[in-house]
């Protein structure tokens, strides 16, 4: 099995649940990685978290320049017009880091996707459409980019959703925040909603509820 590059931290030996953490624009798994120890979570807790790093491609609102992306960024507008096509191999190739925690004696069932900005476009897409029944999903900062042409999966219909964004968001506004829980509640999912006074970035207040939600989910 082909994998990204990625970065794994274990709070502890022999861990039976996972987080797969997906960055935002232009940043590498070493971005959130610092962010476990500052979770506080219980020392019980085992938990394997994984850092994948983006493939590098051309980002064609920043000029073409390369960087680290999971799909490109066609407009300024980013949910008017969607690379959908980069965005599937994306989450292709984080559905690969779930069988391969499943291959690693993980249950599906306590295997969360984390994902910031366009991480979590990708995480959106994972989760929902996934064949197995995962653990929960954390969006923060992002939108569903792909709600419109998404299969939504069985295995997840009782997915625990946590959505977290800044009031002040310039890159994602909070209203796409919005319009993402305001989809999945329609559709009879149970989502937390949660805002706090930041741009596009995560706060100090942020930790204690990514730490219960994580929580939460491995009960």
């Amino acid at each position: 099995m082909i994998l990204l590059p990625a970065i794994e931290q274990e709070t502890r030996s022999n861990p039976d649940a996972s987080v797969i953490w997906l960055h935002g624009l232009g940043a590498n798994g070493y971005d959130f990685a610092p962010i476990v120890p500052e979770l506080g979570l219980p020392q019980e807790l085992g938990i394997r978290f994984i850092f994948p790093h983006a493939p590098s491609i051309p980002v064609t609102v920043n000029n073409g320049y390369v960087m680290p992306a999971w799909f490109d960024i066609l407009e300024m507008d980013i949910d008017r017009k969607v690379d959908a096509a980069q965005l599937l191999v994306s989450a292709g190739a984080i559905s690969r880091f779930i069988d391969r925690e499943v291959e690693r004696g993980i249950d599906s069932r306590r295997i969360i996707l984390a994902g910031f900005s366009q991480g979590g476009a990708v995480a959106y897409q994972v989760c929902l459409s996934h064949p197995r029944p995962l653990g929960g999903l954390i969006a923060m900062s992002t939108y569903f980019a792909t709600s419109d042409s998404i299969e939504l999966s069985e295995a997840n219909r009782d997915l625990s959703i946590e959505i977290q964004h800044g009031l002040y968001d310039p890159v994602v506004p909070q209203a796409l925040g919005i319009r993402a829980a305001e989809f999945l509640k329609d559709r009879g999912y149970s989502v937390a909603f949660r805002t706090y006074p930041m741009d596009h970035s995560v706060c100090p207040q942020q930790l204690g509820h990514l730490a219960e939600a994580l929580q939460r989910f491995l009960e």
